[in-house]
């Protein structure tokens, strides 16, 4: 017992080394025992994990908190999402690095911070405004120049910046919206929560191909809600 507790305050002190989160360790120690340890195994992803400083995109009251293994409330009804999601997510993307990605519901800007570290270029869309105008501060300050932002109903996508190689929706949906579809490129992935309710979603996969759209079911999750400007 006494051999337990001496490591636990060795590896606590050495996480504040000046009174400040060693928070390069805590990163390293999630991709370890959160995506490591389950079934995140794509390098790129795995690489932009490292690198985001996922502390930067959470409220400072529970920074502290910002490498736990699971979502944490940033205000407004929304979330951040639990890592392994966000590594998940991105994984089944199979992106390049030429790639253009549409995000619909930026949130903190995390998820976009995450894509940008992998692709050519991200569009993200956020309905709910003071989200999105500190989404876009906080991407602007840490120097995320290939994120784009827009405040509006991200159910219409980004047509004047479609095809996207690949699209991210971030909110719970009943139904794929059909315009989405529309501005995915040939080739393209989508990624998407669908169901009926809030716990009863399930990560569905979407490929165009020839024209041809197919959906796979993927994990079951839990979204908020997909929200539109009329609600």
């Amino acid at each position: 017992m006494y051999r337990i507790v001496t490591i636990l305050v060795i590896i606590c002190f050495a996480d504040n080394v000046n009174g400040q989160d060693n928070y390069a360790t805590q990163r390293e120690r999630m991709v370890h025992t959160q995506l490591l340890g389950r079934d995140i195994y794509d390098i790129k992803t795995l690489d932009a994990m490292r690198e985001v400083k996922r502390h930067e995109f959470v409220p400072t009251s529970i920074k502290y908190m910002a490498y736990t293994d699971g979502p944490l409330n940033i205000g407004h009804n929304q979330t951040i999402s639990q890592p392994y999601i966000v590594a998940y997510m991105t994984q089944e993307l199979k992106l390049k690095p030429n790639d253009r990605v549409l995000e619909i519901g930026t949130g903190s800007g995390y998820q976009a911070a995450v894509l940008a570290k992998i692709v050519d270029s991200v569009y993200t869309i956020e309905i709910v405004e003071p989200l999105g105008i500190s989404a876009d501060k906080r991407l602007k300050r840490l120097g995320y120049k290939n994120v784009y932002t827009r405040i509006g109903d991200g159910y219409h996508g980004w047509p004047d910046k479609a095809p996207f190689d690949a699209i991210i929706v971030t909110a719970g949906v009943k139904e794929i919206p059909p315009v989405l579809l529309d501005q995915l490129a040939e080739g393209g992935r989508m990624i998407i929560p669908v169901g009926k309710t809030l716990f009863h979603r399930n990560l569905m996969l979407v490929t165009k191909k020839n024209g041809k759209i197919k959906a796979k079911k993927r994990i079951p999750v839990a979204f908020v809600p997909f929200t539109r400007k009329n609600e």
